[in-house]
């Protein structure tokens, strides 16, 4: 068992799409749990405001069939698989960890790079596992959220 966390987002009806990713992710996977949800601008593109949050989970999926589970997430909420990357997006979801690996892989580069430069992916995260030690940077979760410079990127909290 691997112990997993994703980055979700949306800016096309985020509540529902939001609501529903968690509801399907949580029915899939054993040892759930969620942050709270942020609300910020848009990065990368002009558009509505993004409420993203993060999970995490365990699993014994490989990397291949977990990558396969979170694509039908996104599509079931509404995302084509050919969506534009810095566009509106009905659902985003991103894998932050997978348990301690490092590496490149088709599709996906472990641990996400975005995650030390997003408040939006490294915040909530720092909520659900505050202790978990990033695999490349040494350091834990908590600690390099400290040392974010968080009033560059604000978030708003927001109910689901």
């Amino acid at each position: 068992m691997r112990q997993v966390y994703v980055a979700a987002g949306s800016n096309v009806q985020p509540r529902p799409n939001l609501q529903l990713a968690v509801k399907l992710l949580s029915n899939e996977f054993e040892n759930f749990v969620v942050s709270r949800a942020y609300s910020n601008v848009a990065i990368g593109f002009e558009g509505e405001d993004f409420i993203n949050l993060v999970v995490g989970f365990t699993t014994a999926l490989e990397l291949p069939e977990l990558l396969q589970t979170l694509h039908r997430v996104e599509t079931a909420c509404g995302r084509p698989r050919d969506a534009a990357k810095w566009a509106p997006r009905s659902m985003d979801l991103d894998l932050l960890l997978y348990g301690e690996v490092v590496g490149q892989f088709p599709g996906a580069q472990l641990p996400r790079p975005d995650l030390l430069r997003r408040a939006f992916m490294l915040g909530p995260l720092s909520e659900i596992a505050p202790n978990v030690r990033h695999p490349t940077e040494g350091m834990t979760i908590a600690q390099l959220w400290a040392a974010f410079d968080q009033t560059a990127h604000p978030m708003t909290p927001v109910e689901l």
